[in-house]
């Protein structure tokens, strides 16, 4: 059986009792008891007689495609909410043509509570309308979130090897022309700061190449 364990920060590798040969494909396991086929990459380390891979999904899945799918629901969401305003404010303008005449609520008489009752549905209506549209606006902000985190490149993508080596490629160069007094420094901690940059980014490619090199 092959489960996912964590491994560092965005990152699972496959746990798995038997040994598997790089581009392998394996069925995994998810806690949820769903199952899917993932690729091999590399080994990462043995542990207790289970052996752990860096593996990504077969079906092409990662990251950046479930944020895409996430921020297409919430549009969907939002589409939804959008047409039940519009459901609403239709509602609502159902009898404007006599409430535009501003008549008063005759007590008493045999008109008044279908006029109390036009009343209360348009303010309802009106009411429920709102709440739609600001549900509308709540969806599309979060997906406008979700749509900026699908280009995010992280660990868990072999992509990300080449990424970092370029990411830091440049934070070395900006770190060496800071240092060299090319680049002012806006503050006192300017060269730390630059420094830990590089830093960072090592410890990312490190871990990248050990991944998917």
């Amino acid at each position: 059986m092959n489960t996912y364990r964590k491994y560092i920060p965005n990152v699972y590798l496959a746990e798995c009792t038997e040994q598997h040969e790089k581009g392998e494909i394996i069925t995994m396991s998810t806690k949820y008891g769903q199952e899917h086929e993932a690729e091999v990459h590399n080994l990462i380390f043995e542990k207790n007689g289970m052996f752990y891979y860096s593996v990504t999904r077969a079906d092409g899945t990662n990251t950046q495609t479930w944020a895409q799918k996430r921020a297409e629901k919430l549009q969907g969401y939002a589409g939804n909410a959008e047409k039940r305003a519009d459901q609403y404010l239709t509602a609502s303008n159902k009898d404007s043509a006599f409430l535009s005449l501003g008549e008063p609520i005759k007590v008493g008489h045999h008109s008044e509570r279908w006029h109390r009752k036009v009343i209360e549905q348009a303010w309802n209506n009106t009411g429920k309308m709102v709440g739609e549209m600001e549900k509308a606006a709540e969806y599309q902000s979060r997906a406008a979130y979700w749509e900026s985190r699908a280009k995010d490149i992280n660990l868990s993508m072999p992509d990300s090897l080449e990424y970092y080596q370029h990411k830091l490629e440049e934070a070395t160069r900006y770190h060496a022309r800071m240092k060299a007094g090319e680049i002012p420094q806006e503050h006192s901690y300017s060269l730390t700061y630059a420094r830990k940059a590089v830093k960072e980014l090592e410890e990312k490619v490190k871990y990248a190449k050990k991944l998917w090199s």
